[in-house]
């Protein structure tokens, strides 16, 4: 079969990549066994090296068991594996050993690049934008890649050994690109094509017409996402060159998706945890159910090993045990919805109700320095997010200016609600405890300690916060069952799995 490939003996070089690579992996949160990198080993062993998209897959296919992970995976591959993009150009004529197959590509590659790269710097700015213009119109994938090595030449401004982050270098290059008004020429082009915009279309025409605008949109939004991606790549494979790998993935690197700070994160990690939190909650409503199922047996069934002896002919050889059935909790939320903490509040509220099936009921209470019930507005919801944002934006939990109060939020719980706890409910508290140097008003949760099944308080904040500035949570903490950090989506996984 034609092509290199990494055999016994030989790429030596790139095996050490690959161990650096699994290494890097494991340090960004991703869980790669001892076996899945040998694994990894043996599929690239199975594929030509010069087909990069083969060998990006050979790799994501034996190391990630986690969608959530994908992106992570990208950009580790990207920083380790972006100077080997030579591994797309055929080495059929190469007599070497694997590592002297792909220096030969890489020369040929570059050789090829620098070409491109020379004809195109004798364009002038304005002619360099038309001709991307004309580019992202085409779709040419090619030459979006050779006019993105040139956007970064010309205005990333990138200088050896400065310790600049790439997201500056980026920003640089994108300023001068302007991005949006190409987007707009872009759709200017697709409407003058097809006609639209003469007032001649009667109303079916106008959907249809709205329809069409609507996919053209997205296409060239595709396509300009592609483009920054290819500068992104570009950025990191130059500040790989300068730095080495190891360095730059360590810039680079961002929490996964379950270890993302709830207090600290930002748009886009808020999405990213949007997007984990429905597979998380399968998963743990699948391990609640098989952890109740299969539960420690309970005391020995006499009558029932004597009858079953009777097939032995009378000698007890299979004992049967009474299996306990465990009744389902209730469970009962206390929610702080006020700055920082509502994300925190928003997906504990969003992970409870999507698997309250493992429970026999689901109250929830959210409060800044009023308190309101807000079970109701998950009722029948398929979507829980929409009910989030009903909690957000509907509730009734201003009592005097907005800022957080737990004694006064705790005090008109106990006296409209308290006595509905009993001794099969499960009281879970969230927030940060921060109460403005009001009065605690302890009491209450020392009565609902004395009331409930359990009592757990869940706090955002690193522990080292804890009990610093105006935090009480250890007033609080002394009458409960537990105080635990619950930054993001793997503690309060954990968390979660010993409510059942």
């Amino acid at each position: 079969m034609s092509g290199a490939r990494l055999e016994e003996g030989s790429g030596g070089g790139l095996v050490d990549v690959l161990s650096g690579f699994v290494g890097e992996l494991r340090a960004a949160g991703l869980p790669v066994s001892m076996t899945e990198h040998l694994d990894a080993m043996e599929a690239v062993g199975q594929i030509p090296l010069e087909d990069r998209v083969a060998f990006k897959y050979a790799l994501g296919s034996t190391l990630v068991k986690n969608a959530a992970h994908w992106r992570a995976f990208e950009t580790i591959f990207d920083v380790y594996f972006s100077p080997l993009g030579f591994i797309r150009v055929s080495v059929d004529d190469a007599d070497g050993g694997g590592d002297r197959q792909l220096a030969r590509a890489a020369e040929l590659l570059d050789a090829e690049r620098r070409d491109a790269d020379a004809e195109m710097s004798a364009l002038s700015a304005e002619e360099l934008l038309e001709l991307l213009y004309r580019a992202l119109l085409a779709g040419d994938e090619e030459l979006l890649a050779a006019l993105a090595r040139q956007a970064v030449d010309r205005f990333a401004g990138m200088e050896p050994g400065r310790p600049v982050g790439g997201t500056y270098y980026l920003y640089r290059t994108l300023r001068h690109l302007d991005l949006d008004g190409v987007r707009t020429g872009l759709m200017a082009a697709s409407a003058a094509a097809v006609g639209v915009g003469t007032g001649s279309q009667d109303t079916e025409d106008a959907a249809l017409s709205d329809l069409g605008e609507r996919l053209v949109r997205e296409e060239f939004d595709a396509r300009i996402a592609r483009l920054r991606r290819l500068i992104e790549a570009e950025i990191r494979r130059r500040l790989v060159a300068d730095r080495g790998a190891q360095a730059m993935a360590k810039t680079l690197r961002k929490p996964l998706p379950e270890d993302v700070d709830f207090m600290h994160a930002t748009q886009d990690e808020l999405a990213s945890l949007r997007r984990a939190i429905q597979p998380l909650t399968r998963r743990l409503a699948v391990r609640l159910a098989r952890k109740r199922r299969h539960g420690r047996k309970g005391p020995l069934d006499f009558r029932n090993t004597v009858r079953h002896s009777l097939s032995y002919g009378g000698v007890p050889a299979e004992p049967k045990f009474r299996y306990p059935r465990p009744a389902k909790p209730e469970i009962v939320v206390i929610a702080d919805i006020s700055g920082s903490v509502a994300a925190f509040a928003r997906f504990t509220l969003q992970l409870v109700h999507a698997i309250s099936g493992q429970f026999s009921r689901v109250r929830s209470f959210v409060f800044i320095d009023g308190i309101d019930e807000v079970t109701s507005f998950f009722d029948g919801v398929e979507d829980i997010s929409h009910a989030v944002h009903r909690v957000n934006t509907e509730a009734d939990v201003i009592w005097v200016d907005g800022h957080s109060d737990y004694g006064h939020a705790l005090e008109t719980f106990w006296t409209r609600w308290g006595q509905q706890v009993t001794p099969r409910t499960s009281v879970i508290l969230l927030g940060d405890a921060r109460n403005n140097y009001h009065a605690s008003q302890a009491w209450v949760v020392q009565e609902l300690a004395k009331r409930a099944r359990h009592l757990y308080w869940l706090n955002p904040e690193p522990r080292s916060y804890w009990d610093t500035g105006d935090s009480i949570v250890s007033q609080y903490g002394v009458f409960c069952d537990g105080v635990f950090e619950c930054r993001n989506l793997r503690q309060l996984e954990r968390f979660v799995e010993q409510l059942a």
